[in-house]
């Protein structure tokens, strides 16, 4: 299929004739399905992106290029909460506004931070590969009820991972530059700076956007600051760490371990240290990839496109620095 839509779908796990598809037909909308535009020839690329009015994005990129070519371009709204695949700067001087599904899958990365946290506290993959292996080795793990659990980013899915931290007995200590003090007061949480989160802490969960101000923030010294049998978990994005840093803290046992759903370059190379280090355990960015948080993010993006190219309403969960209230 060439030529162009109304409505162009990146997201991976969006396809034609799904939910989302219907509803953008009953909305007059055409839509075209295409996972990376990387796989398209230069020339039917841009006659896709001239004529397109919307983009549901996934997590490859939309480059200044790209968004250039969208001459007609009014609405980029990505399936999830991160953004740092679009080119926020180019859209924002060409005045679209880049929305976000907030909320979609909050509880659904919250649960993937438990599983990889119980995951590595009681040596799962371990057990598992020696069990296969014909081992009955019993390893020992180690418990989350009593265990200090910090927070980096108390914001929608970190207050999410705070509520089911309770439920497993941990107490919380927890850092944001925009702390949210009563809800940190209704549920026992504990307000810190960074590094002393980092320093009191059993198990640290980052929660954080990846923009100038918090790429590689866990960086080698950070990771000195830890205890050394903590255990970094991260779902956000993984340019927050130093991936390199990490792999030298847990072979050298500066840390207990690490369990990591997103990288700073993705698919990760299968060559990749995080694969191949003792401690490090690695999902391949499924957080949110639930039927009930994917089915929710789909709808949100269709909703918040159709009502922007049918003049029925504002775009919802704008990103762009200084678009209607976003704080500059």
């Amino acid at each position: 299929m060439t030529g162009t839509a109304d409505v162009l779908i990146t997201t991976a796990f969006l396809h034609p004739g799904d939910e989302v598809d219907l509803m953008l037909g009953a909305a007059g909308l055409s839509t075209r399905h295409v996972p990376d535009l990387a796989a398209l020839g230069e020339a039917e690329r841009l006659e896709l992106l001239a004529g397109v009015r919307a983009i549901i994005a996934g997590t490859l990129p939309l480059t200044a290029e790209h968004l250039a070519a969208a001459e007609r371009l009014e609405l980029i709204v990505r399936t999830g909460v991160g953004y740092d695949s679009v080119d926020l700067d180019a859209a924002t001087a060409r005045g679209i506004p880049v929305c976000i599904t907030a909320g979609a899958n909050r509880q659904a990365v919250a649960e993937h931070v438990f599983a990889l946290m119980l995951a590595v506290a009681r040596r799962v993959p371990e057990n598992i590969q020696n069990l296969a292996a014909g081992s009955w080795q019993q390893l020992t793990g180690r418990e989350l009820a009593g265990a200090t659990l910090g927070i980096l980013g108390l914001g929608s899915i970190g207050k999410a991972v705070a509520t089911i931290a309770a439920g497993f007995g941990m107490s919380v200590v927890a850092y944001d530059p925009y702390f949210d003090e009563a809800f940190a007061a209704a549920n026992g949480i504990r307000r810190a700076e960074l590094d002393e989160v980092l320093a009191q802490s059993d198990f640290v969960t980052l929660h954080l956007f990846l923009d100038d101000s918090t790429r590689n923030l866990i960086d080698a010294a950070r990771l000195r600051t830890m205890k050394r049998d903590a255990v970094l978990v991260n779902t956000a994005r993984g340019g927050i760490v130093d991936e390199d840093a990490l792999v030298d803290a847990v072979r050298d046992g500066v840390i207990g371990g690490a369990a990591l759903d997103v990288f700073a370059t993705e698919p990760l190379p299968a060559d990749s240290p995080l694969l191949h280090t003792p401690g490090i355990l690695a999902t391949t960015h499924v957080a949110g990839a639930t039927r009930e948080a994917r089915g929710e993010s789909g709808r949100m993006a269709a909703a918040n496109v159709i009502d922007v190219l049918s003049a029925a309403g504002a775009p919802r969960f704008v990103v762009n620095p200084g678009y209607e209230g976003v704080p500059a």
